[in-house]
């Protein structure tokens, strides 16, 4: 007869934010496990767990996030640009200057499981090893409302840990490279030399969103074409910045050697100058507005799928809509009223 399995203990929030607050990295890893977490229980321990590490009661509404003095920087680029070559350079140059690195690398989930698929950890082995560094693969758990929670919750478990330097690395497609910026004081875009990309940001509205921009793999027999891409870029962010704004630097680094990293964090610290106190205040408040609205529609959708009266309609009116008996803003409105419905509104 098989023994019945142990109990899982019950989580201890108290031992588990000391635990972070000490910096543990055992404890930090189990609390970034919590808020990644769509469990409802997961949520609230989450949500008490914050409110813990913050210095609020856990019923505030303010405990969503902490609101350390760490330096967030957004990484992105376009695939094969050398992101993780290149934040495992910066990040061990960061340690090497007494700073303590947490990096987030928010990959693409995984269809089946929800977990990460490109498990940057790997390809970060140096700093992955390092004492004074954090690298956690994070899964983008289907929805940029996920990215949103589970990755400002994420910053704020490393800041409450210590970690005063917080990269977050996107996938660089789509609409999360937008999602990340909106998280961070200051958004890195990477690019090559030789590939267009200086043409293609501006189509994608990335250029507007960079702070600050790096020509990456500018290394041996391809630093003039890095310095000219540079030029390229320089001259089309005067065709889109305006006249008192921000102006995102372009400059030119290498991963690989190391040369030129320094210089763009260099650059990162004086957009954080250029914002000032007030700016980067101002800035993080819109942020926290943003992210309440996303935690809303990411649980209203959440809702939606645990609901009875949805559940009862979904595989009718999807046969119906697939049959072409139902065009889309009907299935829409049949499924709206299921969820009304189980409220008890009357539309």
């Amino acid at each position: 007869m098989t023994e019945p399995r142990a109990a899982r203990p019950a989580l201890d929030l108290d031992d588990l934010a000391d635990g972070v607050r000490h910096g543990r990295r055992a404890a930090v890893s189990r609390a970034i496990t919590l808020v990644e977490s769509t469990r409802t229980d997961h949520r609230v321990a989450a949500r008490e767990l914050l409110g813990r590490l913050s210095g609020f009661e856990a019923r505030s509404a303010r405990t969503s996030t902490t609101t350390g003095n760490a330096v967030r920087v957004g990484v992105s680029g376009v695939p094969g640009v050398g992101k993780s070559t290149f934040i495992e350079r910066l990040g061990t140059q960061l340690t090497a200057d007494g700073h303590r690195v947490g990096v987030l690398a928010v990959d693409p989930s995984s269809v089946r499981t929800g977990g990460s698929v490109l498990g940057d950890k790997t390809r970060m082995g140096a700093l992955a090893h390092d004492p004074d560094a954090y690298v956690r693969p994070s899964p983008a758990a289907g929805t940029l409302g996920g990215v949103a929670r589970a990755t400002v919750q994420a910053m704020a478990v490393l800041e409450a840990a210590g970690y005063d330097v917080v990269l977050v690395e996107t996938v660089g497609v789509g609409q999360s490279e937008v999602t990340v910026a909106g998280m961070v004081d200051t958004f890195l875009f990477l690019t090559l030399a030789r590939t267009g990309d200086q043409l293609q940001g501006i189509k994608k509205g990335i250029l507007e969103i960079a702070d600050v921009i790096a020509v990456n793999k500018a290394d041996q027999d391809h630093e003039g074409e890095a310095r000219e891409a540079a030029r390229d870029l320089a001259g089309a962010l005067r065709m889109v910045g305006g006249h008192d704004e921000w102006s995102a630097p372009v400059v030119t680094c290498s991963g690989l050697t190391g040369d030129g990293v320094r210089e763009v964090w260099d650059r990162v610290l004086a957009h954080r100058d250029h914002l000032g106190a007030e700016g980067l205040a101002r800035k993080r408040a819109a942020q926290q507005l943003d992210f309440a609205w996303a935690l809303v529609r990411d649980e209203l959708a959440d809702r939606l799928r645990r609901s009875p009266g949805v559940a009862a309609v979904r595989d009718d009116v999807r046969r119906r809509v697939l049959d072409g008996e139902l065009t889309a803003p009907v299935a829409a409105d049949l499924v709206l009223e299921a969820y009304d419905a189980d409220r008890g509104v009357t539309p």
